[in-house]
């Protein structure tokens, strides 16, 4: 999303402390040589190696991406597309293995989103890979279903985070159950209007001298399982972002149960979260009612067939 200016942000960003890098191989979008070119011009500069960064990229399918610049050849078979993809990101990151290789979105069914997932898997047998993630989910259904098929389950789970999605209350509490975590993109933008207007948020930024956004990547990370990315250009910010992480890396404690209720009632979370609760709650007693429903017509239907055997007994004495 930075064009041509990726390789001096992500080089200021890890200079800036940042070793968590993601990107995806979708020229539409993302240049992911200059992703490569930054994070090496650092390392070297700083004295660090492969091992001190954590790389993530995506293999993005046809639909994501613009015909024009193709990483991979359009036309061949899908399993070779994420073949072509993963070596093309190999050489744009300089480095012989990726940490986290994510599936940008699902497919247009399940089973081709676990027959894809399967190719990807073939790379952590190898070791080429070391863990996969999904992107762009946000029905439950879907990836309770795509979590219990897949023989490598998927480590991340990256999505919007907004109100329009409902924050993926859901989704988050499936993924916290089964040890995914959760990467929020979208985290400050979608939530603009509240981190800017909001009193409660302003005041409770004011007392622990931070600004809302730092507050906001407090909180998702003080949510547990969850890693909010950053993508600001703003070298200050840069430096903000990676202290908060550092401090709550050391074991600080930045934001009580009180003050995370008080922000997620800001933001609109806790509401959503009442909501699904009362929406599942609702699912489960229709459940319940339709199983008692069916109990008693199939008793219906036994107590009918035993009358129709005795019947036919009655009819053979005669």
């Amino acid at each position: 999303w930075k064009e041509d200016q990726t390789a001096r942000l992500v080089s200021e960003a890890v200079h800036s402390g940042f070793r968590f890098i993601d990107t995806a191989c979708q020229p539409k979008h993302y240049d992911e040589a200059g992703v490569g070119t930054g994070w090496t011009a650092a390392a070297m500069e700083l004295g660090l190696q492969r091992s001190d960064f954590w790389l993530q990229t995506k293999f993005t399918p046809r639909s994501g991406q613009d015909p024009e610049r193709m990483p991979y050849n359009a036309k061949a078979p899908i399993e070779d597309q994420v073949r072509q993809s993963i070596r093309a990101s190999l050489e744009n990151l300089h480095t012989h293995y990726i940490d986290s290789l994510v599936l940008h979105s699902p497919l247009h069914t399940l089973e081709e989103t676990v027959d894809l997932w399967a190719i990807m898997e073939e790379y952590v047998d190898k070791g080429v890979v070391r863990s996969l993630g999904i992107s762009n989910c946000y029905n439950l259904d879907f990836f309770a279903d795509f979590y219990k098929q897949v023989r490598i389950k998927p480590s991340y789970l990256q999505n919007r985070f907004h109100h329009e999605t409902g924050y993926d209350v859901a989704l988050r509490e499936f993924a916290n159950k089964h040890g995914v975590t959760y990467q929020s993109f979208w985290t400050l933008t979608a939530n603009r209007a509240a981190l800017d207007n909001n009193k409660s948020i302003k005041i409770m930024a004011k007392e622990k001298k931070l600004t809302p956004h730092v507050l906001m990547y407090a909180f998702m990370m003080t949510l547990g399982h969850t890693t909010p990315l950053s993508g600001t250009t703003s070298k200050h910010h840069m430096k903000q972002d990676a202290h908060i992480m550092e401090r709550m890396q050391a074991g600080e404690v930045i934001l009580n149960k009180e003050e995370m209720k008080l922000m997620a009632q800001a933001l609109g979370i806790e509401k959503k979260t009442t909501q699904e609760k009362l929406k599942r709650k609702k699912m489960e007693r229709n459940a319940e009612h339709e199983a008692k429903r069916e109990e008693k017509r199939e008793a219906i239907r036994e107590a009918r067939q035993e009358e129709e055997e005795e019947e036919e007994e009655e009819e053979e004495r005669r």
